[in-house]
């Protein structure tokens, strides 16, 4: 083979240049993931505690993308083909659900930071916080609040207060889905939280469920994302509304609203990190994923946000509002004293149940 070693023309140095211009664009456009989340101030929470400081550390840029529900457009991506997501946040079932589907990436759990202590990632994870595919975040939890100016004397405590238009008139805001709602219905008719789902299971129940909703059903202002409820009680369209525990935090605490939230029948489940098949920058994803849910991480998002650490190690670690001097520890769904009358939300049921009773919550909404 005849050598082809000699000078270099120039048009061979254009090409290298050429050439070398496009490797450094192509490992600049690398060094980039999209996260997508669900908004306002969850998703900066998550700037705060995990994007700029992963950031700072790795030199990977986030890119925040919001939806009312990430699992929505996160599936009709990978179906489609054409994954634009690196990162995605997702509720529990969502992620059992897309993982069964083969629509996310599946994520060792041994392959997780562990705990400052060396106690392994899979002992300090909070009990369900791991799935194959997904690794879990925070405990949220939905409430509900009312508006302590409308409501003055003998003000409500109970779930049961909720469903009571006679004792307490006025217009109730809900979530315009039936996970959760369901739940606070029957305990608002008197179920005991550990007996909800056994309940729930069975035609009867669900009738019962439904009955108790038809009681305020008149009275209903749905919302249907995250930062509607407590705007309701701002514009005085409401004086109780379901809400996520975090949204009332922050209108109470930020923004000096006089709303008061109440812990009685509240539903409490994980949101958790996942990367949707074919996702363009998996292997940087993995690696947000891990810094993310690893345990200063997630307590510092407790600075931000009333939302609880799915790790074990981090609870100690959670202490001021970035206020400086709201304690955060009592506003945690996890708090002993909120916990005593709680419910945790059944992944295996909703996996197994969401498409028949969305079906029928639908039918009952469109029902006169």
């Amino acid at each position: 083979m005849k050598s082809t070693s000699g000078p270099i023309t120039p048009v061979l140095r254009t090409l290298g240049l050429v050439s070398a211009l496009a490797l450094s664009a192509g490992a600049a456009q690398a060094a980039q993931i999209t996260v997508m989340s669900w908004g306002g101030t969850y998703t900066k929470s998550q700037v705060e505690a995990y994007y700029t400081p992963f950031t700072a550390k790795t030199g990977i840029n986030v890119v925040s993308v919001d939806s009312d529900n990430p699992a929505i457009p996160v599936k009709a991506q990978v179906e489609a083909g054409n994954v634009t997501t690196d990162v995605v946040d997702i509720e529990y079932p969502d992620a059992i659900r897309l993982c069964d589907e083969g629509l996310l990436e599946p994520i060792d759990p041994a392959g997780l930071p562990a705990a400052p202590d060396g106690t392994p990632a899979t002992e300090d994870f909070l009990p369900n916080a791991l799935a194959e595919c997904a690794v879990g975040s925070i405990v949220f939890s939905t409430v509900y609040a009312y508006d302590t100016t409308k409501i003055t004397a003998d003000p409500p405590t109970t779930i049961a207060d909720f469903f009571d238009t006679a004792k307490y008139p006025g217009k109730r805001g809900l979530k315009r889905a039936p996970k959760a709602l369901l739940e606070m219905a029957l305990m608002g008719d008197g179920v005991p939280a550990d007996e909800v789902y056994k309940v729930l299971g069975t035609p009867e129940g669900v009738d019962r469920a439904f009955k108790k909703l038809d009681t305020i059903k008149k009275d209903v202002v749905w919302w249907e994302s995250g930062a509607q409820a407590p705007q309701l009680l701002a514009d005085g369209e409401v004086v109780m509304t379901t809400a996520y525990n975090g949204r009332i935090f922050n209108a109470t605490v930020s923004e000096g609203k006089p709303f008061k939230m109440v812990w009685d029948g509240q539903v409490y489940e994980y949101n958790l990190f996942a990367i949707p098949k074919g996702a363009p920058n998996a292997k940087d994803a993995l690696e947000f994923i891990k810094f993310a849910t690893s345990t200063q991480p997630l307590a510092d998002q407790a600075k931000w946000i009333s939302y609880g650490p799915a790790r074990k190690s981090s609870a100690p670690l959670v202490g001021l509002y970035n206020d400086g001097k709201t304690e955060m520890a009592p506003n945690m769904p996890t708090n002993p004293d909120n916990m005593k009358k709680a419910l945790g939300s059944s992944y295996d049921f909703w996996v197994d149940h969401e498409a028949e009773l969305t079906e029928r919550f639908n039918a009952w909404l469109s029902a006169s």
